[in-house]
């Protein structure tokens, strides 16, 4: 592959790896799987078996695992032939999926503060019409 395809295979399939994981150890979707795995990840007498919890409990980790199981089903290498291309696009692969985990979770938070002033902004003018509707009554 030339470098210009290997690119753009490099920040698509970063984009299924975020995605996933940011599901298993962000959404609402498996928030009893992943807090199971939270409780086991602190409580767990052997260190294995915290460690192994953990890693669905962090995005970064997460990613790592995702981004070794898509890189044995594309086959994809980037910048070099053999093992060394496999490295190189394990840790290019997780590097790119974590800015988008990062732009994504900023955007959300940008959403939810956007919702939260809006949201006091009406109750603000609700109160506005309440007072000046007993004004009115009331003169």
């Amino acid at each position: 592959m030339r470098l210009r395809e290997q690119l753009v295979w490099l920040f698509v399939l970063a984009i299924p790896i975020a995605s996933i994981a940011w599901t298993v150890t962000r959404e609402e979707v498996l928030r009893e799987w992943r807090e199971l795995c939270e409780e086991n990840s602190k409580n767990c007498r052997r260190v294995f078996a915290r460690k192994f919890f953990y890693v669905f409990t962090c995005e970064y980790c997460f990613s790592h695992y995702v981004t070794v199981v898509f890189l044995i089903f594309t086959r994809f290498k980037l910048l070099a032939a053999g093992w060394l291309g496999y490295v190189i696009a394990g840790f290019a692969l997780v590097w790119v999926a974590n800015i988008y985990m990062s732009l994504f979770a900023h955007i959300r938070l940008e959403i939810r503060r956007e919702r939260a002033e809006i949201s006091a902004e009406e109750k603000h003018l609700t109160k506005n019409r309440a007072d000046a509707s007993e004004f009115r009554k009331t003169a």
